[in-house]
This record gives C-alpha cells, sequence and structure tokens, in this order.
C-alpha cells in the first residue's frame, strides 16, 4: 500500500515537471500555458494514483490500472484541439497540443511511480521545445509570415498594401479584418497571411508599409 507522503510527493513532482513545460509555452504565448499544463500533468497522476491504489478498501485487488490511463490518453484529445488554430495555410498550436498530451503522458508515469521514465520525458520535450528552436530557425526558412497592420478605413487602402508586397515578390495567401470604431472613424485591424521569398528583406516591407497613409503601425508576428 502506497503511502499518504509518497501520493503528495508524486503529485508534486507531477506539478513541478507539467510547470516547466508550461513555462515555456507561456514564455511563447501558446494558448495552453503554465497552469494548463500543471493540470493536467497533475491530474493524470491523480487518475493513475486511483486507478492504482484507489479500490484497496473495496477488496479489488487484481483491477487493471491502464484501463483509466488509456482514457487519459484518449481524452487529453479535445484540450489539445483547442489550441489547434487555422489561420489561412498555416496550423497554430500543434506542438502545444503535443506537449499537453505528453504532460499528461508524464503525470501518468510519475502516478505510476515510474519517476526515472517520467523525468528523462520530461528533458527531452523540454530539449525539444527549447533547443531545437533555436536550430530550426538557423536551419529551415519559414514559408508563411503573418503580418498585423493597423491603419485608418479608406478606399484602396488593400491595394496599395498589396502593391508594397508585390514589390519585395510577397504573394498574400490569406486576408483577415477586424473592424474597431472610434468616435466617427472606423480602425481595421488587418491580418495578413504572406508567402515570403528568402531573399525578401523583412523591415524595409515594415518601413514602406508604415509609408502608406492612414497606416498607423505593421509589425511581423513571431
Amino acid at each position: 500500500m502506497i503511502t499518504e507522503v509518497e501520493v503528495v510527493v508524486r503529485l508534486l513532482v507531477s506539478a513541478i515537471i507539467g510547470g516547466l513545460i508550461g513555462v515555456e509555452r507561456e514564455l511563447n504565448n501558446r494558448p495552453a500555458g503554465l497552469r494548463t499544463h500543471m493540470i493536467v500533468t497533475v491530474g493524470a497522476s491523480l487518475v493513475m494514483l486511483v486507478s492504482k491504489y484507489g479500490f484497496l478498501d473495496l477488496g479489488i485487488v487484481n483491477s487493471d490500472p491502464a484501463r483509466l490511463a488509456a482514457q487519459v490518453v484518449s481524452g487529453i484529445g479535445f484540450l489539445g484541439a483547442g489550441t489547434i488554430i487555422m489561420q489561412g495555410n498555416i496550423v497554430h498550436g500543434l506542438t502545444t497540443a503535443a506537449s499537453l498530451w505528453t504532460s499528461a503522458a508524464i503525470g501518468l508515469a510519475i502516478g505510476a511511480g515510474y519517476y526515472i521514465g517520467g523525468i528523462a520525458c520530461t528533458v527531452i520535450i523540454l530539449f525539444t521545445l527549447i533547443i531545437l528552436r533555436f536550430v530550426e530557425n538557423l536551419i529551415f526558412v519559414r514559408r508563411y509570415r503573418v503580418l498585423h497592420v493597423l491603419a485608418s478605413e479608406r478606399p484602396g487602402l488593400i491595394g496599395e498594401i498589396g502593391n508594397a508586397f508585390s514589390r519585395h515578390s510577397i504573394i498574400i495567401k490569406h486576408i483577415a479584418i477586424k473592424q474597431k470604431k472610434n468616435s466617427d472613424e472606423v480602425y481595421l485591424n488587418i491580418e495578413f497571411v504572406l508567402k515570403v521569398v528568402k531573399r525578401a528583406d523583412t523591415n524595409a516591407v515594415i518601413e514602406e508599409i508604415n509609408e502608406i497613409r492612414d497606416v498607423q503601425s505593421s509589425y511581423w508576428e513571431d
């Protein structure tokens, strides 16, 4: 029979591990961050503890702990789906969804007392999220980028912005426009999903966009 101290230790270890992964997601402004990952990891750990030890007082000693664990693995999908966002041809949130699913798996491992597996997996996940991000940025060139433009509404504005893109050989793949009214003036928050060639000077693009009449500001999404 597991002691109460061991139960608390496993839950605390799960919280710390989930928090480490969540901090990395939080720093990158992802939809599921510190609290979400901690809750998922601790919850999965508790499910495994209940599955292994929660029914001993009922005289059930030959229960299958994998039954409840399997429900966690399949059920975590609804949380992951909530973090995935489609913007034009770009899909955001897949890495966060994967980190949530893995956090649940780590919680199950810690709850089962398999510390070495859970901790080793955490180290690998943090290496993947933090170190490999820099490797990706050095080796791979992003095909699509997102540019946000804040401007006052007027006829021909989108066309002028489009002309600026064409001068830099940038192709517009998708446009999303949100209106915001302030007194008698209407402001537009325009989101462009762009196919950017490697040779394009993104800073020059920003400078040119900002020089267009009625454009208040513009910035590239990280």
